[in-house]
């Protein structure tokens, strides 16, 4: 729509709960953790590796490559790295900085022996 020379457009959501009782409040605070976790995964993933362009589109490809894409965020933040895209651009200058990132170190916190 077009309003004053100028393009506005109007979203709606149908949503669904099975809580009655669910208060304004309530239904805002999950609405913000959805977009929270779409905005802190999904859309790196789209605008870092443009993984909706990607051509994967049969069979497991497309999970695969998620799975990959996510195990390369997880990566690069418990590295220290906020920002994904400038950590993906040093990277890709020299892939041998992806290797302190990989190495993997014993810790008794994570690791569990039989």
């Amino acid at each position: 729509m077009i309003l004053d020379g100028t393009w506005t457009s109007k979203e709606f959501a149908l949503c669904g709960t099975n809580n009655p009782g669910m208060s304004a409040a309530d239904f805002h605070g999950r609405v913000r953790k959805h977009w929270g976790i779409e905005n802190k995964n999904h859309y790196v993933r789209d605008t870092v590796w443009r993984e909706d362009t990607h051509q994967a589109r049969t069979k497991n490809g497309p999970r695969n490559m998620a799975v990959l894409r996510n195990a390369a965020i997880g990566i690069l933040r418990i590295g220290g790295h906020s920002n994904i895209a400038a950590a993906t651009e040093w990277i890709a200058r020299d892939r041998n900085r992806v290797l302190p990132l990989l190495a993997t170190q014993s810790n008794s916190r994570y690791v569990t022996r039989s």
